[in-house]
């Protein structure tokens, strides 16, 4: 088996964030583990980029101009081509209000940020 299989096996994510320190930190962590990450900036950007290539896995920030974080996952669940890829929402907002939120929408899990690294890949 070579590296490039093993890397291929670990998943394929996609970062949604409008902050690019947070992007970096994220992407740098996960690519070292091994996984395949893909970053936007945008809602609009990650709901064109799941079209093309599809994620295991979404790690979505709730607070973003134009569209939010709810606003994507509401659509990506609407989607029935969309609607099975797991989103875990990433945000500062810690409120019992906009985890329920993030549930009700579909998401599987919420991490609040800071977060640790170690966490975000566990959940």
């Amino acid at each position: 088996m070579n590296l490039n299989s093993e890397i291929e096996n670990k998943g394929n994510i996609l970062i949604v964030d409008d902050l690019l320190e947070n992007l970096q930190l994220l992407s740098n962590a996960l690519l070292k583990l091994g996984y395949t990450v893909r970053s936007v900036t945008s809602g609009r950007m990650a709901l064109k980029t799941v079209k093309v290539k599809r994620p295991d896995v979404i790690l979505l920030d709730v607070k973003m101009p134009e569209m939010d974080g709810y606003q994507v996952c509401r659509t990506l669940k609407a989607d029935a081509d969309l609607s099975q890829i797991p989103v875990i929402f990433i945000s500062a907002l810690d409120d019992v209000f906009d985890k329920v939120t993030a549930f009700e929408l579909g998401a599987i899990d919420y991490i609040t940020k800071p977060f640790q690294i170690e966490e975000v890949v566990a959940r």
